[in-house]
């Protein structure tokens, strides 16, 4: 054999060695040691890189695609916006990627092209929230309900929650066809994905196994989670939103999905009510709030089975004598009728606890490894110590230099692709490593990035590094 040949044969046996994967994918290879061709800023096409429209990206073998999103006029739109510093900047609407700027629209051009390839390896989408989602204080703004609800919407069965992602690493071959999300940028956004926080929890269970907290955010606001007691014992929660300012809430809640809220105001000993509707995907829709005494600590419950009549127990805002009110629930004017003011010597209901039949709620704060001791917790009659969350849909992207909270249980990884140290040492911890503005054959390290996200996708330093490195299509 002449020596350059020689050498060359050689050289392809220490490819997988040097840049980190096989030379040719195994069928039952573990996801977190594959490795994928990902682009960087994926929705700018051929502005400031050359990567053509999101199909030929994917037809090209690309399986990590990212969509820079804001929430910008979302109240209007419903839709959050692709875009890298506002909607529409550095966004390439060429043939075959979407006319619009609207997120549904470029999720809706890769699902299509996967339930074309159902074949393919899975792909993953992360979207780099350039926007600050904690302020989006309910469902019709644009919180992270309704970004969940957005990409199950789109993706259907193709989804993998991350929720669903096995203990023991899947194959590659076993997702095949499916969509991975990943939730990128802004890190308040990405922390609360994960967990809330709170003060002065209260909870209410119907015997429809609905289930509706409240939390004051210990400045002012009044917050609140709805959900559904499951078959598994577990509670799923479906919605989060603000509703008021105040504090030390409590919440009672009848069958029919009427909820009586009761709270003090943050700046003065007066006590409030609101009465709330809660429909069936979660959503309540508010009174105003009334004045009804002077207090602190109130309580509040349903006394009989048909929800319509009341009772609330609070504190003198002088001194430890406890104070009582009976309610008549008006449902029509979505009201309440207090009539009945006198001392008990009754205590407050426990409010952070609810009964109904055999299942039981408890809400409770409390550190969850690294998170903050207001850490929203509850328990169940059957399970104990869950996270007050939004459902793990996506997975939640871990970054050098992250908080340890971020850290905790993360799967996905990132940094600039120069920082070698972080993404060797990610990918020898097992997890699948992003490295961004991969943009030069330098920037390969041992092992390689599972996803080297470049701007250049067919230039032929790139393809020659993917193929040599045993990259999954």
């Amino acid at each position: 054999m002449p020596r350059s040949r020689t050498v060359l044969a050689l050289f392809a046996l220490a490819a997988p060695l040097l840049y980190g994967g096989p030379a040719q994918a195994s069928a039952d290879q573990p996801l977190p040691s594959a490795i994928f061709r990902a682009t960087h800023n994926s929705y700018s096409g051929d502005i400031g890189g050359a990567r053509k429209s999101i199909p030929a990206q994917l037809d090209r073998g690309i399986r990590f695609v990212e969509l820079d999103i804001h929430d910008n006029g979302y109240a209007t739109s419903r839709d959050y916006a692709v875009g890298h510093d506002s909607p529409g900047d550095e966004v390439d609407h060429q043939a075959g990627n979407p006319g619009s700027n609207n997120l549904r629209d470029w999720l809706t051009v890769i699902n299509n092209w996967s339930a074309q390839h159902p074949e393919a390896a899975p792909i993953v989408v992360a979207l780099d929230i350039k926007d600050n989602l904690t302020d989006n204080t309910s469902y019709a703004a644009g919180n992270l309900a309704a970004l969940n609800d957005e990409l199950t919407s789109v993706f259907g069965a193709r989804l993998l929650r991350a929720k669903d992602y096995p203990a023991q690493p899947p194959t590659v071959d076993a997702l095949r066809g499916r969509v991975l999300p990943v939730i990128s940028g802004d890190g308040g956004t990405r922390t609360q994905y994960k967990r809330d926080v709170g003060h002065n929890p209260a909870v209410a269970i119907n015997g429809r196994g609905q289930v509706v907290e409240v939390h004051d955010s210990g400045s002012g606001d009044l917050w609140y989670w709805s959900g559904v007691y499951g078959a598994d014992g577990r509670v799923t929660w479906l919605r989060h939103g603000r509703y008021d300012s105040g504090v030390t809430p409590a919440v009672t809640l009848n069958d029919n999905g009427d909820l009586v809220e009761v709270h003090q105001s943050q700046t003065a000993t007066t006590l409030w009510y609101r009465v709330g509707r809660l429909a069936a995907d979660g959503e309540i829709t508010w009174s105003a709030s009334n004045r009804y005494d002077n207090g602190v600590l109130p309580t509040v419950r349903f006394t009989d089975p048909a929800g319509t009549q009341l009772r609330e127990i609070h504190r003198s805002q002088a001194n430890s004598q406890n104070w009582t009110w009976n309610g008549a629930f008006n449902a029509g004017g979505r009201s309440v009728v207090w009539s009945g003011n006198a001392r008990t010597s009754d205590a407050r209901y426990d409010k952070t606890t609810s009964v109904s039949g055999s299942s039981r709620v408890r809400v409770w704060t409390g550190a969850d490894g690294p998170t903050p001791a207001q850490t929203l917790r509850v328990d169940t009659d059957r399970h104990t110590g869950a996270r007050i969350r939004y459902p793990q849909t996506a997975f939640t992207e871990f970054q050098q230099g992250n908080s340890a909270e971020l850290q905790q249980d993360a799967l996905f990884y990132a940094a600039p692709a120069n920082a070698s140290s972080f993404m060797i040492a990610s990918r020898q911890a097992g997890r699948l490593v992003r490295g961004w503005g991969f943009n030069s054959a330098g920037d390969a390290t041992t092992p390689l990035a599972s996803y080297p996200a470049t701007d250049h996708p067919d230039a032929a330093w790139y393809q020659d590094l993917l193929t040599r490195s045993g990259a999954v299509r």
